[in-house]
């Protein structure tokens, strides 16, 4: 299955978080095992990651999730969409994440995407409340799950 994330409204490159400690060259990608991939910079104008989970059906007939880009147990899964500053040796230091919930998607809307061969589209708005970068479970309105043609 495709599943495509649509970030917009990122929050700069560079921030102060709630401590005051000064955040540079944040850059935001998609969580895969233990690697963050696909970086783009947290002042570009819009940023898309393009993942091929597993969707399987469960013994007792529901819908689940799997592959590497997934995290979290069964019933609770979730993608991570990790931030992070890339020090002068050009390494990602990761600060924060964002839960994308995959459990919370309508399973008509990801039945329809199944069937349809069209892309399960995740559009999620990046900047939280106080301009920072969205962390912890993303809920609506700043996430909406649709199917889109891939």
């Amino acid at each position: 299955m495709r599943v495509r994330i649509e970030g917009f409204d990122l929050p700069g490159r560079d921030f102060c978080d709630a401590s005051g400690e000064p955040r540079v060259d944040v850059r935001v990608g998609v969580q895969i095992r233990r690697e963050v991939r696909d970086l783009v910079p947290a002042d570009a104008e819009s940023a898309t990651w393009e993942l091929d989970p597993t969707l399987v059906t469960t013994p007792e007939g529901g819908l689940d999730f799997k592959g590497p880009e997934v995290h979290g147990k069964r019933g609770d899964r979730f993608l991570y969409l990790a931030w992070g500053s890339v020090d002068d040796g050009g390494d990602f230091q990761m600060f924060r994440r964002a839960k994308l919930m995959l459990n919370r998607i309508d399973p008509a809307i990801v039945r329809s995407a199944e069937d349809s061969d069209w892309a399960l589209v995740a559009r999620v708005r990046m900047s939280d409340d106080h301009g920072a970068p969205r962390c912890a479970r993303v809920d609506p309105p700043d996430i909406d799950w649709r199917v889109a043609d891939a």
